[in-house]
């Protein structure tokens, strides 16, 4: 089946030398792409600013915004089959600055003119796929997942919590648990990354029941 995964930040940018981000490094998003590819799958792996190799066998494509990702996604599953499933790994920036300053702002006229809108909400957005999300949080990630799940069409969420001593961005290691429509959460331990790539593989590899 095809695969199209997103992978690590997204940038907004306020001017030409600053933007706002997050720590995300791509490492579970690369980690999915490279086991879907091992298993013989079509893989797109959609990136944000991220310093990782690619995956043998994978399809890149590299953006920056939020919208710029949303439109690499609808781009690579312009002729996709219900079957396919988008695994929305990435740490999209929920808001971006209404606009783009054309030279760099001075810091003296910087108070009061930041103003954010929201941005596209990726998963949300993507129809006539099988949909895979994630939900980061502080704290018990579960009610979130819950919720995106059912909010998002998605057919499991991975949730997990950023906060916790070996989970967080950049680590190699996650403790995540599945959630699923149907109120359903699968626990599983604190384990590598490429581990956890290959049990959220396996699992879109069941079926839509997963």
């Amino acid at each position: 089946m095809r695969f199209v995964v997103t992978a690590g930040p997204t940038r907004e940018y306020i001017d030409p030398v600053r933007f706002l981000s997050n720590p995300s490094t791509g490492k579970m998003g690369f980690a999915i792409a490279r086991e879907a590819a091992r298993r013989g799958h079509d893989v797109v792996l959609v990136a944000g600013p991220v310093s990782l190799k690619t995956p043998s066998g994978v399809r890149r494509v590299d953006v920056s915004s939020a919208r710029e990702m949303l439109a690499a996604v609808e781009s690579a599953l312009a002729d996709a089959k219900p079957s396919d499933v988008l695994v929305a790994s990435a740490a999209v920036a929920d808001w971006r600055p209404a606009g783009c300053a054309k030279s760099k702002l001075k810091k003296r006229k910087m108070d009061g003119v930041l103003r954010l809108v929201r941005n596209p909400d990726i998963l949300r957005t993507v129809k006539g796929v099988r949909k895979v999300g994630f939900a980061a949080e502080t704290g018990d990630a579960i009610p979130e997942a819950a919720r995106k799940c059912r909010a998002k069409g998605a057919e499991m969420i991975v949730a997990n919590d950023v906060a916790e001593k070996g989970c967080g961005f950049g680590t190699d290691t996650n403790r995540v648990a599945f959630v699923r429509p149907d109120g359903s959460v699968e626990r599983l331990p604190l384990m590598a990354k490429s581990a956890v790539a290959r049990r959220i593989v396996r699992a879109v590899e069941r079926g839509a029941k997963i």
